[in-house]
């Protein structure tokens, strides 16, 4: 049996682009809890858009989703599960606050 050895001898730009946009995102949204004026809901609006934006940002620099054969599909699953999580959350917040 004949075992393919690739060697990557390149630094992973990716990687670290990922891990600094990560970092930035991160206390972008700590900086709009604490130090902002806005008001609740747009305070969480916009984190749970920072969290989004570096959800993806993570698919695509660390998890390489869009590599492989079927880049496609696997694209397809990953906004399926997506819109899966969104209704699971979007109902729970629904569901918790109209229980009064």
């Amino acid at each position: 049996m004949e075992q393919k050895t690739e060697k990557h001898s390149h630094f992973p730009w990716s990687h670290v682009l990922g891990f600094l946009l990560s970092i930035a995102l991160t206390f972008l949204a700590v900086w709009v809890g604490l130090y902002t004026n806005l008001s609740i809901q747009t305070i969480v609006a916009l984190v749970f858009l920072l969290a989004f934006i570096q959800a993806t940002i993570q698919l695509f620099m660390f998890m390489h989703i869009s590599e492989g054969e079927h880049k496609l599909w696997q694209i397809g699953k990953m906004i399926a599960s997506g819109l899966i999580a969104i209704i699971i959350v979007a109902g729970s917040v629904w569901v918790l606050t109209s229980m009064h």
